[in-house]
């Protein structure tokens, strides 16, 4: 297994980067995390990871070994493929991807472009014990964010009924800061006033 490639940066684009190591030029798919994180000289290392296909051998490139173990664990995911956790890690910073999981932020990660909400829900229920125990959070800090159940289910109820979904984020935020216990059936009534 390559875990590291070092070696003069030939190429840089916000999707892959090319590095030469002793005259052989790697290319290795990153995510726009990692772009964002890349020194503009000429030698560099990335902490690497290669998927091995029928018809294919990517290596993708990562600026910290945190990011490459967030996307082990998002690729491990059923329905969730290399492509899908690099936009993922390109949308969100790897230290989002680990609070909304351990959050149960299903709003967050319904949020980045190609997720759905089963999706979504999948990525937190297969990971959430994962991203606890190997990131030692502890499942009473977690809870305090446990009513973003129901704000996501009262703004998925309010954008059934036809309301713009930054609208109603902010109106349910707003609400929550005030009672921050309340109900579904609550929130949706209350934000149906203010809306």
């Amino acid at each position: 297994m390559i875990t590291h490639i070092q070696g003069r940066l030939v190429e840089k684009n916000p999707t892959d980067v090319v590095i030469d190591c002793n005259g052989v030029g790697y290319l290795l798919n990153i995510s726009l995390h990692t772009f964002s994180q890349i020194p503009d000289e000429e030698s560099l290392k990335l902490f690497a990871y290669l998927i091995v296909r029928e018809d294919s051998h990517t290596l993708y490139g990562f600026s910290s070994v945190a990011e490459r173990e967030i996307f082990k664990l998002l690729i491990s995911v059923n329905g969730i493929g290399a492509s899908t956790a690099r936009t993922m890690l390109s949308s969100i910073t790897p230290q989002q991807v680990k609070e909304a999981i351990a959050h149960e932020d299903v709003a967050l990660i319904q949020s980045i472009k190609g997720i759905g909400a089963k999706t979504a829900a999948r990525v937190i229920l297969d990971l959430k014990d994962k991203v606890l125990k190997v990131y030692d959070l502890d499942e009473n800090e977690v809870s305090v964010n446990k009513n973003n159940t129901n704000k996501d289910e009262a703004l998925s109820a309010l954008e059934v009924l036809g309301f713009s979904k930054k609208q109603s984020e902010r109106v349910l935020d707003k609400l929550l800061s005030e009672q921050p216990d309340a109900n579904v059936e609550t929130l949706i009534k209350d934000a149906l006033k203010k809306l």
